[in-house]
């Protein structure tokens, strides 16, 4: 069975088909959210530091860490992302515990991040364009970690999944030939939006049951991009979840701070036969105050000698 190990200084994730569905915090990331970039322009790391503790606390087991800002003084990413996204790193591994995933389109920020990263973080991503490809998977072998593999090449992202599923297999025959195992591959067979693609759940649904049976390598993906520019996003997030795990995929980029989409995971994971004895399920709903199991029979047993005694 494919086991995917995620690790911090002190805690281990690990990824895998029989294991519960893994939950990649997606908030350090400026793109798209113009307060946080430029807060990182200005070196304000205060929504870093919120972000990192709120979605831990929400049930993240790994947060992704994107350092993409463009400075206003200086838009080349070549040298202003690596030592930015080193202090990220940096900061959020010593206000958390959880595994982190390094993101950067730029090799220089990756390798910066490795370099100070603690334990063995994911490493997201390389594509299947052979820039990349040579760029990256050396990487992944110099520091042993394991990598997202994004479906898309040269040619760009294709709407054919087969074509998608021939580019996620070039990059793990590729990474084989640089000694990475398949456990260390997390394929990302892309999501497309339901609103411009009528077929995108299907297509993701099938190419994540192909990736699992042909290849036996774990998946994720960007969870919301199934929803993008849909009216009430969460619904089709939380319906697209729990769909997505039964048909094998391992793990998503997400927002753990949304409890709709959240509770469909852990729904899903009880249903799957991943949270044994729905422990996690009855942690995250038992009605305040409630004792369960054990607690309960121990409180029978009380009521029953308390009976035995007054009869007496």
């Amino acid at each position: 069975m494919t086991r995917t190990i995620i690790e911090s200084k002190t805690k281990t994730v690990v990824m895998g088909f029989d294991e519960p569905f893994c939950v990649i915090g997606e908030r350090i990331n400026p793109t798209g959210r113009k307060k946080l970039a430029a807060e990182l322009e200005a070196g304000d790391f205060s929504t870093v530091e919120k972000d990192a503790l709120e979605q831990m606390a929400a049930g993240a087991m790994v947060l992704d860490v994107n350092a993409g800002v463009v400075y206003s003084s200086n838009p080349n990413p070549n040298e202003t992302e690596p030592p930015l996204m080193r202090r990220m790193i940096e900061l959020v591994q010593g206000l958390v515990d959880v595994p982190l995933c390094i993101d950067s389109s730029v090799p220089a920020a990756l390798a910066a991040g490795l370099e100070v990263a603690e334990g063995r973080p994911l490493v997201n991503s390389v594509t299947g364009e052979e820039e990349r490809l040579e760029a990256i998977l050396p990487l992944v072998k110099k520091y042993n970690v394991p990598v997202v593999a994004i479906s898309n090449d040269d040619t760009g992202i294709s709407e054919d999944p087969d074509v998608r599923f021939a580019v996620a297999k070039k990059i793990v025959e590729r990474a084989a030939d640089h000694g990475i195992p398949k456990e260390d591959i997390v394929v990302d067979p892309l999501v497309m939006p339901i609103g411009a693609m009528a077929t995108a759940g299907r297509q993701v649904f099938h190419l994540v049951r192909r990736l699992r049976e042909e290849l036996g390598v774990n998946t994720t993906c960007g969870a919301s991009n199934i929803s993008f520019g849909m009216p009430n996003r969460h619904a089709i997030n939380a319906a697209f979840l729990p769909m997505a795990i039964a048909s094998g995929m391992t793990s998503a980029i997400m927002n753990p701070c949304r409890p709709a989409e959240m509770q469909a995971v852990r729904a899903a994971n009880l249903l799957m036969g991943n949270d044994p004895h729905g422990a996690e399920w009855i942690r995250h709903n038992k009605p305040e105050g409630e004792v369960t199991g054990a607690g309960r029979r121990g409180r029978r047993q009380t009521r029953r000698r308390r009976s035995a005694a007054a009869s007496e």
